[in-house]
């Protein structure tokens, strides 16, 4: 046993959170590398040796590099998948789906070999911008924030699918940036038994401000417009989404997880149309990172003058420029299935479950709010 100690205090704490992820321990995000060591271990001792059970398919392997080589004679050189000679890059793992890291593992070290993927583009884009490359160094840039400055608690991971589409429905504030929709990204990341990619959808300034809209593009972010959501889906894809649009993101502390109005219901109507279930994702800490002093009418005309497309009535105003390191709670519950993919959902069928999405998500915030002792 002294040699598996010894072997496994050689690993980093993200190798440990894989081995953790592997054997489904819970409270794995808030871990430290001791904690993390000696929850495998005890896993180790009651499994009778084997630490991880049936451990997710794709995984890099650092001795064999692809073998891959351009028209142009530049030779790929990352870690194969599963002890071949094909990276995820050139395999057939689904990079446009599955969360794998590229470079063998995860880190900003791998910064130098994930540029130069980067740079000489040996490998494919999806048609609504995914770059796998781009996407991992940001994945690399999020984790400090979901471990370290968020400290992000995630429960319910195992009822994200393995394979196929879902819609995942969360409550929405932040204010001044969307860090839930990234933080949920990284539960699913992070936490899933099988990590998958969230494809959330934004609305217009995120597609129209210069740089940011490149980027969010590059990292699986997606248009608030049917055709994307649609082709997400379609795709067998996992569709992030925020039913309570701009009302919820800028909303007044006082109504700070009071879920708003859903909307039309749309995301419901997506999902029915695809025969995709309804995960509901209850989001706690968001609605302090940026506490909302108030909302202006006129800071939202202003903006209406430089973005006409963007649909906002109220812009909140704080007064951090920072996030606040609050601690975050995420909690995915249990899907709700829709049925049969159909072409003509019932309207009434779809207000219906549009309220049930919103009323599970504000229980499950009552509930963690009612346990949360500070929001640090």
């Amino acid at each position: 046993m002294n040699g598996v100690v010894d072997l496994l205090g050689r690993l980093t704490r993200n190798d440990l959170m894989g081995l953790a992820r592997a054997a489904d321990i819970s409270g794995r995000s808030t871990m430290s590398k001791d904690e993390l060591l000696t929850a495998v271990l005890d896993h180790l001792a009651q499994s009778d040796g084997d630490p991880h059970g049936e451990v997710p398919p794709h995984q890099p392997d650092a001795s064999p590099r692809c073998g891959y080589q351009s028209e142009r004679g530049n030779r790929c050189g990352l870690p194969g998948i599963d002890g071949s000679l094909h990276c995820a890059l050139h395999s057939d793992v689904d990079l446009f789906d599955r969360v794998v890291p590229i470079a063998g593992r995860v880190g900003f070290d791998t910064w130098p070999e994930l540029l130069r993927q980067l740079a000489l583009g040996m490998y494919d884009t999806d048609p609504l911008g995914l770059d796998p490359v781009a996407a991992e160094m940001m994945w690399h840039v999020i984790n400090f924030l979901y471990r370290d400055y968020f400290r992000v608690d995630v429960t319910g991971a195992e009822h994200i699918p393995a394979s196929g589409a879902a819609v995942l429905a969360a409550n929405h504030a932040g204010a001044a940036l969307p860090y839930d929709a990234v933080m949920m990204s990284a539960a699913v990341a992070n936490e899933a038994p099988t990590p998958r990619r969230v494809r959330t959808v934004g609305t217009e300034i995120l597609n129209m401000v210069p740089f940011v809209s490149h980027w969010y593009r590059k990292a699986g972010g997606a248009y608030a417009s049917r055709e994307d959501a649609q082709w997400i889906l379609g795709n067998g894809h996992l569709l992030g989404v925020f039913p309570e649009g701009v009302a919820g993101f800028q909303k007044a502390q006082r109504d700070a997880y009071t879920t708003q109005r859903f909307g039309r219901g749309g995301f419901v109507d997506l999902a029915m149309r695809a025969g995709a279930p309804i995960i509901p994702v209850a989001i706690v800490g968001s609605e302090e990172v940026h506490p909302v002093l108030f909302t202006s009418k006129r800071l939202a005309a202003l903006v209406r003058m430089i973005f006409p497309q963007q649909r906002v009535e109220e812009m909140a105003v704080f007064i951090n420029p920072l996030p606040l390191p609050v601690k975050w709670y995420i909690e995915f519950l249990e899907p709700i299935d829709v049925g049969p993919a159909t072409d003509r959902p019932d309207r009434l069928t779809v207000l219906e479950l549009s309220e049930e999405v919103r009323g599970r998500i504000q229980m499950a915030l009552d509930k963690t709010l009612a346990r949360r002792d500070s929001i640090f």
